[in-house]
This record gives C-alpha cells, sequence and structure tokens, in this order.
C-alpha cells in the first residue's frame, strides 16, 4: 500500500489478500477510476435514499446503434458524471460499434481484459454485433497534481 492509506473500494470487487474484506484501492488515481466505473455501472433507481446515483446505460444495451442512441448515451454520462463527480472533468466521450475481434473470454471471472486495466466488459458476448464501445477520456485537478485517464466500457 502506498503508505498504508487506502481510498476505498477497487473495481471490479475482488477479496482482499491484506485482511480486508475487499480489495481497496491505493492510490487516488485508482479512486476516481473505480468511483467512476461504480457510478456509471450502477443502474439509477437501485440505490435507496439517492434514486438519481448512476446511469440508465442497461437501458440501451439493446437500442439502435446510431447517433440518436449515441448522444442519449453522452448526454446520460455527463450528467451523472457532473452531478456526482463534480472534480472530475470529461475531456471527451467516444462511442462506436465495438470491434468483432475483442472478443472477451467466456468466463464469469475475468471481466478487465489482461494487459489493459482500463477496458471493462461483461463476460461472453461482449462484443456482439449489438455492442457498443464507450470511451472516457477524463482528467481531474482535485489534487496538487493533475491527472488524466480513460476507461473503455463495452454495452
Amino acid at each position: 500500500m502506498a503508505n498504508g492509506i487506502t481510498y476505498g473500494i477497487n473495481f471490479p470487487f475482488r477479496d482482499s489478500n491484506k485482511g480486508d474484506y475487499l480489495e481497496l484501492t491505493q492510490f487516488q488515481s485508482q479512486e476516481v477510476r473505480a468511483d467512476l466505473i461504480h457510478l456509471l455501472m450502477t443502474r439509477k433507481g437501485s440505490r435507496y435514499y439517492l434514486p438519481d446515483f448512476g446511469t440508465r446505460l442497461y437501458e440501451f444495451i439493446f437500442e439502435p446503434l446510431d447517433g440518436i442512441t449515441f448522444h442519449a448515451i453522452e448526454s446520460d454520462i455527463r450528467d451523472s458524471v457532473n452531478r456526482y463527480m463534480p472534480n472530475l472533468l470529461i475531456n471527451s466521450i467516444t462511442i462506436e460499434a465495438a470491434d468483432l475481434t475483442d472478443e472477451a473470454p467466456a468466463n464469469n471471472e475475468n471481466i478487465i481484459q489482461e494487459g489493459a486495466a482500463n477496458i471493462y466488459r461483461y463476460p461472453g458476448k461482449g462484443t456482439a454485433e449489438y455492442t457498443a464501445k464507450i470511451k472516457i477520456d477524463y482528467s481531474t485537478n482535485s489534487t496538487t497534481f493533475a491527472q488524466s485517464d480513460f476507461v473503455i466500457i463495452n454495452i
């Protein structure tokens, strides 16, 4: 750990090897990424007392891959991030149809693509012909040093 400091629950959820119940983030950059993924992957209305927390990404799974749907996805992501992560600045959101050559493994344990810690997908047919690939480039300046990173989600 970085000087024994932990920031929050890491994504994806895993058992901790250090005695904690769940694996915790060790750096602020990991915490920002984990918070963003938690926000994006939480279905709106699923949190008690915070019915607006999350996004409607699950509602877009079987929608057509066209400009109207892509605009609605981008608008939903920007609204949620502006409301619940005000220190995060979204530089760009790119949404396109997923590439069929990037097939995710079928086992349930492998949510993060090996070799690319920023790509999250559902196991199995994660890049079928109806799948959208969302890339979010973001930066934060809430600390002494500004940081930039990106996340790719296949829905």
